[in-house]
């Protein structure tokens, strides 16, 4: 007899061969899947350092706009960096970016 694994479980319940070894093999994944997505996870030390970042960006950021690059430049991030987190600031609506002849700018949203 093979040594029961997830991989085997999944297989034979697959096949419509369900057992009780089938059955406790599977109930022990679906419980172990479970303990793995539950819980809150704190952020990362990368995810905390951006947070300032993000708000040393906002600080920055004026009612007319500037560009990344400028925004960048200003407080000594790479411009790769400054694009991801004011995207973030974007999708948070803490931030508004608009074009104008085909430059990309960004302004802070009072509020």
């Amino acid at each position: 007899m093979t040594k029961m694994t997830y991989a085997v479980a999944i297989d034979n319940a697959l096949n419509g061969n369900i057992t009780d070894e089938v059955r406790e093999k599977l109930e022990a994944l679906k419980a172990q899947l479970a303990k793995r997505n539950s819980g809150s996870h704190k952020p990362t030390k990368t995810q905390r350092e951006n947070e300032g970042v993000k708000n040393s960006i906002l600080g920055v950021l004026t009612a007319e706009g500037k560009q990344c690059k400028d925004i960048a430049d200003a407080l000594g991030i790479s411009g790769q960096k400054c694009s991801a987190l004011l995207k973030q600031l974007v999708d948070e609506g803490k931030a508004e970016k608009y074009a104008e002849k085909r430059v990309t700018y960004f302004k802070a949203i009072e509020g």
